[in-house]
């Protein structure tokens, strides 16, 4: 990544592109100093990607740190309606789902299809994952578009761990 000569002026798109770059590679001075240059902590990129998803969704704890202390907002969907904490349940990252959940990511938090970061995790057998979200109280109950439950999704994708740990998990009606 090549950033701009001192005294040369760059445009607001080209400089939340380098935010962009910087949070997607943990670049984390790069980033602080795009923020500081007027890069809203909120921004995001034509394909809506916020600068909090992109280090998320890309395991930069550092990066997300500086975003949230910067006040983003762990609940920002991306174009497709997902959250980071969905993002990040879906790859398992269980350091940048605590920092997410710690900055007020919502549990539960539905993409436009209806699936919540619970969801995402049992689909990918992603089992700590499952478990670390239940344990905060992700409801295994909620129904995605399709009116599939956590369950039928993770046996639909033939996640067998993660079906376990629902299973294990289950409450007895």
């Amino acid at each position: 990544m090549t950033e701009p000569a001192a005294g040369v002026l760059v445009s607001a798109d080209a400089l939340t592109a380098l935010a962009a770059d910087a949070a997607r590679s943990g670049d984390v001075e790069t980033l602080e100093r795009s923020l500081v240059a007027g890069v809203a902590v909120d921004a995001a990129t034509p394909r809506g990607d916020s600068l909090l998803m992109l280090a998320s969704y890309h395991e930069r704890p550092t990066a997300v740190q500086v975003l949230l202390a910067r006040g983003a907002d762990p609940n920002q969907p991306d174009a497709k309606g997902q959250t980071p904490l969905a993002g990040v349940a879906f790859k398992g990252l269980l350091e940048i789902a605590e920092l997410l959940v710690a900055a007020g990511a919502r549990i539960d938090a539905a993409a436009a299809d209806g699936r919540t970061p619970l969801m995402m995790a049992a689909a990918f057998n992603r089992v700590a994952m499952v478990e670390w979200l239940l344990a905060r109280g992700a409801s295994a109950d909620a129904r995605d578009a399709a009116g599939l439950r956590t369950l039928d999704i993770a046996r639909a994708m033939g996640a067998a761990d993660a079906v376990a740990a629902l299973t294990r998990n289950r409450s007895p009606a």
